[in-house]
């Protein structure tokens, strides 16, 4: 059965860090739904305005992972939902896959104790919102349980991939890098 995954979108989202992981996970034969946070068409923090396949309000689903792009106020607005921090809450105390980029791993995960006592990474001079008990790394991307996290818009396609092989396996995602001509130096991948 095909693995899940939704990707939440608000505005002021950092389009890279959205349509790689997308792509790439719908490569990788993952079930990719679009949710837009607060209605069916979003636009991102450069002016590039994507149609999202539902409104997360009728999304009624748990899926196998959760994806949340960066960006200013994206972010902001990601966390200021209080539906959203539900469905992470649950899935995270489910050990279903969060996945954060850019300044969502400060801004969403962080104020929820997501990251509590695991090693992540955000974009720079974000992790000042970590909690002590967090350690940062500034790593491409890192993994740490069920939860991954990674720094930026040059970081997205490593952060799908490693979306992907958590959903898909690394037999599937080594073929599929190969195939998008990827240079394999995946650190912290």
């Amino acid at each position: 059965m095909k693995k899940k995954a939704l990707v939440v979108l608000a505005e002021g989202f950092e389009e890279i860090e959205a349509v790689a992981p997308i792509d790439i996970l719908r490569r990788a034969e993952v079930d990719v739904t679009v949710a837009g946070l607060r209605g069916d068409s979003v636009t991102g923090a450069h002016g590039v305005e994507i149609k999202a396949d539902v409104v997360f309000g009728d999304y009624k689903l748990l899926p196998d992972a959760i994806v949340f792009p960066g960006g200013m106020p994206g972010a902001e607005n990601l966390a200021s939902s209080v539906e959203l921090k539900d469905m992470v809450l649950k899935m995270h105390s489910g050990g279903k896959l969060i996945a954060a980029i850019c300044a969502s791993p400060a801004i969403v995960l962080a104020p929820e104790g997501i990251l509590r006592g695991r090693t992540a990474t955000c974009y720079p001079g974000l992790e000042k919102n970590f909690s002590p008990d967090v350690k940062f790394v500034k790593e491409e991307v890192v993994q740490d349980g069920n939860v991954i996290t990674s720094r930026g818009p040059a970081t997205a396609l490593v952060f799908g991939l490693k979306i992907a092989e958590n959903l898909a396996g690394k037999a599937k995602t080594d073929m599929l890098a190969g195939q998008m001509v990827y240079a394999f130096k995946r650190s912290g991948a």
